[in-house]
């Protein structure tokens, strides 16, 4: 891919103070950072830490495995593609197939690394690793976590195109996701 940074745009870049820890919580920490700018310009800023997160995308012929889910911040249910935190320790492809038979009840038989963004550079240090899971073979059991409540369905890979960005459908990674796959295709859904 082409290079679209140039020595011109290492005016753009700051200095980074040393982080002070502000809140420590399950899913993250906030830290402030107090930066300068090549122009002199200081400010303090927040940055939420956390630990990378790993979304994937369970092909089945024509369809997809999506999970329902309650989220916190929304304070609705979700439509999403299964995913969770990387464990420690973890690397992106184990824990790509652990949240897959965790959450959907399906193995596997083939995992495509589809890329990996951070989730909001503005305010997140972390990101997200993008899989795209083929071959999928039944175990017929979930495995969630104590605090995870989810159903699992099967959608026309149409279906879901038409939900992204609905009330449904509001997790803007899994927008990201299904654009990601679309590139793997070739533009193609």
């Amino acid at each position: 891919m082409k290079n679209y940074f140039t020595a011109e745009d290492d005016k753009l870049k700051w200095n980074e103070g040393e982080p002070v820890s502000l809140l420590d919580t399950v899913v993250c920490s906030v830290t402030k950072r107090h930066n300068v700018s090549f122009g002199g310009i200081e400010g303090d800023y927040i940055i939420m830490n956390a630990p990378d997160w790993v979304i994937v995308i369970p092909e089945k012929e024509d369809n997809f495995l999506m999970v329902k889910q309650w989220r916190h911040g929304e304070a609705a249910l979700s439509v999403e593609f299964p995913g969770g935190v990387i464990d420690a320790g973890e690397t992106p492809e184990h824990a790509a197939l652990r949240e897959l038979e965790e959450e959907t009840g399906y193995k596997a038989g083939k995992l495509i690394e589809l890329g990996s963004v951070n989730p909001n550079p503005a305010l997140f240090s972390n990101h997200v690793h993008f899989y795209l899971a083929k071959d999928l073979m039944a175990t017929g059991k979930q495995t969630l976590d104590d605090d995870e409540f989810i159903n699992c369905m099967e959608l026309s890979k149409k279906e879901v195109l038409e939900g992204m960005g609905t009330e449904q459908f509001p997790h803007a990674i899994m927008g990201m996701a299904l654009s990601l796959y679309i590139k793997h295709n070739g533009g193609r859904i």
